[in-house]
């Protein structure tokens, strides 16, 4: 009989937590849910740990701590409590467990990557930012520690499946296909009077709110672009962005002879995840088979660069190397925030982060505390261009 395989989730409130679990609902035989961790959301952790009775349960907010222990107090389940980004990097490293599958938003996720990769984990990726931020270090590590890391993202599961059997030295280049976002059919000029609520409504997923404003920018191509220069070591240049409304091929690889393979499926992130958990072996799934007759055409076109000037900006970054990924990134980030609390509208977002990485000095091969640093630093600088006086700014812990 196959032994169990015990996982430890992070990020398990939100879209991809939510669909990992289940996922392991649909194969109990498989899988054993060993850690959850979640930002904030104590009600829906506690909801979960009643479920999957996890050995530990971590909480981001330490304020929510309290809360978090009456909740499963009074459900008769005790699993041990974790606290803050320390509590958070405990669970990633827990013993006894096979994989760790990181679904944290944001550059929070990069110091529980580099924990679960340091125990040599199986590590399914749902996290553009760990790889835009620190690529080198990150991808160094994984070698080092003999750790996996398998790619969650549907564009780069889709790669990497294409890929399978056959050589990377026989890759040409990368087609990663994007929906087009929540603004492809809206004139440029129109971008100054839209509601916050037309941005925020994507016509095919359901996210939340950072990576759905990422995908109305197309910074999420950006990254994802950064994030495939890294997983599959080729350069920036190679890897191509096609627009794809249908959102059924979910990206393609070209090889040296011409060929291009695609992978497709219905549009539901149960199956990357599902690829990345059970991987080499494909497991029966619940999702309705996709339905070739019924799509009777596929479209592709090439993204406007005009429009969504954060493809250039996140190629330029990639270019450029060390840390002006990761500047780009908390540049973004930082931009993010302040027009989801509306302090920066909409279409100074490619502006602000121009801004920022036109003054930044790249430090090439840098350590975390160097990519930390520049982190740190990207954010202040938001702050500044957006008439903020930055307050207690520091890097993250090293």
């Amino acid at each position: 009989m196959k032994p169990v395989r015990r996982i430890v989730l992070l990020g398990s409130t939100g879209s991809i937590g939510v669909n990992t679990l289940k996922v392991v609902e649909d194969h109990p035989e498989e899988f054993q849910v060993a850690g959850l961790a979640a930002q904030s959301n104590v009600e829906r952790l506690a909801e979960q740990a009643r479920a999957f009775r996890p050995k530990a349960v971590a909480i981001r907010d330490s304020s929510r701590a309290g809360r978090l222990q009456e909740l499963l107090a009074g459900a008769g389940v005790q699993p041990k409590i974790l606290v803050g980004d320390e509590g958070v990097e405990e669970l990633a490293g827990m013993e006894g467990v096979e994989a760790v599958v990181v679904a944290i938003t944001g550059a929070a996720a990069l110091q529980p990557t580099l924990a679960a990769i340091a125990k040599g984990r199986t590590i399914g990726l749902a996290n553009k930012e760990t790889l835009v931020m620190a690529g080198e270090l990150v991808m160094r590590q994984v070698e080092e520690r003999r750790a996996r890391l398998l790619p969650i993202d549907s564009e780069h599961s889709a790669i990497f499946q294409c890929l399978q059997g056959h050589s990377s030295e026989d890759l040409k280049r990368i087609l990663l296909t994007t929906s087009g976002g929540p603004l492809k059919e809206v004139p440029l000029e129109e971008f100054g009077r839209l509601p916050k609520e037309k941005i925020m409504d994507h016509p095919r997923w359901k996210m939340g709110p950072k990576i759905t404003v990422d995908s109305a920018t197309m910074m999420n191509k950006a990254l994802e672009v950064i994030e495939a220069h890294w997983l599959f070591r080729l350069p920036v240049d190679q890897v191509e962005v096609l627009v794809h409304p249908e959102a059924i091929v979910h990206s393609m690889v070209e090889f040296l002879d011409g060929s291009i393979i695609a992978q497709m499926g219905v549009t539901d992130m149960r199956l990357p995840i599902q690829y990345a958990l059970t991987y080499p072996r494909r497991l029966p799934s619940s999702l309705p088979a996709l339905d070739l007759v019924a799509l009777k055409r596929l479209t592709f076109e090439a993204p406007d660069r005009r429009k969504f000037p954060c493809l250039n900006l996140g190629a330029e970054a990639a270019r450029q190397g060390g840390t002006a990924p990761a500047a780009l990134n908390a540049a973004n980030e930082g931009c993010v925030t302040a027009f989801l609390e509306d302090g920066l509208p909409f279409v100074r977002i490619p502006s602000v982060i121009e801004r920022v990485l036109s003054r930044h000095r790249p430090i090439p091969h840098p350590s975390l505390r160097e990519i930390l640093e520049a982190d740190a630093w990207a954010r202040e600088q938001v702050l500044t261009s957006i008439g903020v006086r930055p307050s207690g700014v520091r890097p993250q812990r090293v």
